[in-house]
């Protein structure tokens, strides 16, 4: 675990020696605390549901940003090959990227809490569905980075990377949400509910912690890492 938590640490600062961390936070947070605000002043009630649709939203694009580089640039310049001849396993090299990223999300998620504790200053507000939608958040993260991570690891260019984690996730935090809203009702909306995002989101926002969502977003995770692992190992004997 030493050896995961040295590439999770050296990863998780790399993030605020440079632009990264700092961009994508203040993207993050901004938008996120525009639109929250905008929609919690006309809906007129306490509550921050619309505030973790948002995180979902902007994720998407957040995530890519976030995960692009993770595999991509140590494959770029070379030091992929050097990080693979030490006594590292592929299987720590993708943990301990993963939770470097991760970690950077965790921050950026630990500074909405503002947001809350703001409107509880407006209301009664229920903090039970604040807690599962933050533990929503978290799952939903941990999935989105993940599949970033697969894309950035099976590239050796950080903008291809961050182009394929981006459909990939658009496409089921955008696309597949409006096309099940669209149609509303039928099993074609049924199949599309179950890989949405979105979807599985909601529930955990109204406060609801149905196991279904929770191992939605751990499967996808998990996927994520070991597609990962076998891009990486894969490269040891290529």
């Amino acid at each position: 675990m030493q050896n995961v938590f040295n590439i999770a640490w050296r990863q998780f600062r790399s993030y605020f020696n440079g632009p990264v961390a700092y961009i994508v936070a203040i993207i993050m947070l901004g938008v996120v605390g525009f639109m929250f605000w905008t929609f919690f002043f006309l809906q007129g009630r306490a509550t921050v549901h619309e505030m973790f649709n948002w995180m979902g939203y902007v994720m998407v694009i957040a995530a890519p940003a976030i995960t692009m580089g993770l595999i991509a640039e140590e494959k770029a310049s070379g030091t992929i090959e050097i990080l693979l001849t030490m006594p590292v396993k592929e299987s720590e090299v993708i943990l301990g990227k993963f939770f470097g990223a991760f970690g950077l999300y965790l921050v950026i998620v630990l500074l909405t809490f503002v947001n809350p504790l703001a409107v509880s200053q407006f209301g009664q507000l229920d903090w039970g569905p604040v807690m599962t939608g933050y533990l929503g958040l978290v799952l939903e993260g941990s999935a989105m980075i993940a599949i970033g991570l697969v894309a950035s690891s099976t590239q050796s260019n950080q903008l291809v990377a961050f182009f394929i984690s981006l459909f990939l996730l658009a496409f089921v935090g955008w696309l597949v949400p409006a096309a099940a809203r669209f149609l509303a009702t039928g099993w074609l909306a049924s199949a599309l509910e179950t890989i949405s995002f979105t979807h599985h989101l909601e529930s955990m926002a109204r406060g609801v912690i149905d196991t279904r969502d929770v191992l939605f977003f751990v499967s996808l995770t998990i996927a994520g890492l070991v597609l990962s692992f076998q891009a990486v190992e894969s490269r040891r004997w290529s």
